[in-house]
């Protein structure tokens, strides 16, 4: 599980380069811009919250308007950040001072408000569910559930809102789930095909019932996750594995809400995954405003 906050610096870079494509098209032309503005005019900007919410990403600002200004051949626009990623922001706020050329700061200004607002969504989003679990020593997790191509960012942005990071990908943790014990003949031979043939990867084994809960103990597993069960049964999950004689890591996921949140909570698991997260976050909405 990861909690730390690196930004995700080489990933913005990718994304922002292949958003300005996007918007600019082989030619790397705003024909609208470009034919309004001329090349030496020079004036200040703020980005600005228009809702309450948790800004996540803020680093991408400077890092649009840079690559604007190299694609088109100018200066690059001074950026001062006045809010710093995870930090709870009111409608008003300015989270950024951007100040250079006009034309690369309104060429920009899209691509940089597509993915900030983003970012600034799911960091949002996640801290409700934090609000809602504090005291209950349970912790929010996101999943894979991602946009393509942001999943570095997306879940950067859900540290930011007080969240933890699951598995990046499939290559650092196994997670055994239903078409793998169907496939490979049962919880216990999938579990133990992967601890022969990946033996330093951790294992996570999804359960439904508690019997399977107890196959997957005995089979050697010591994270569970418990899906779509509901709080009685869980409750008897986590009775059951806490009895055992090692410690065991528990997770609830599946179809969770922030009404239900802390009911599942307090059953004693450790974690809730929540794909919503990632999947399902409005944007923070955001804007950028010339100033006169």
């Amino acid at each position: 599980m990861t909690t730390d906050l690196p930004f995700p610096a080489a990933d913005a870079r990718a994304l922002v380069r292949t958003a300005l494509d996007e918007d600019l098209g082989p030619r790397h032309l705003d024909v609208t811009t470009l034919a309004t503005i001329p090349a030496d005019q020079v004036r200040t900007a703020h980005v600005v919250a228009r809702a309450p919410g948790v800004v996540a990403g803020v680093p991408v600002v400077a890092e649009v308007f840079a690559a604007v200004a190299d694609l088109i051949g100018c200066a690059a626009p001074d950026v001062e950040l006045l809010v710093a990623d995870g930090t709870a922001v009111v409608r008003g706020d300015v989270v950024a001072r951007v100040s250079g050329p006009v034309r690369a700061i309104l060429i920009g200004e899209r691509t940089m408000l597509n993915i900030v607002c983003r970012l600034s969504g799911v960091a949002t989003h996640t801290r409700r569910w934090a609000d809602r679990l504090d005291g209950t020593g349970a912790m929010v997790l996101d999943t894979r559930k991602t946009t393509p191509g942001m999943r570095h960012l997306e879940k950067y942005a859900v540290r930011a809102g007080g969240g933890t990071n699951k598995r990046m990908g499939l290559y650092d943790c196994a997670m055994i789930k239903d078409n793998h014990k169907i496939a490979a003949g049962g919880l216990a031979q999938a579990y133990a095909a992967v601890r022969r043939t990946f033996p330093d990867v951790d294992i996570q084994v999804e359960v439904t019932t508690v019997a399977e809960a107890l196959e997957a103990y005995a089979a050697g597993a010591r994270f569970i996750m418990c899906d779509n069960m509901s709080v009685a049964l869980l409750g008897e999950t986590v009775a059951a594995l806490r009895a055992q004689d090692e410690p065991v890591e528990i997770e609830a996921t599946g179809g969770l809400t922030l009404e239900v949140a802390r009911d599942y909570a307090l059953t004693g698991v450790d974690y809730l995954s929540v794909g919503g997260l990632t999947h399902s976050s409005p944007i923070l909405d955001l804007a950028l405003d010339l100033i006169d």
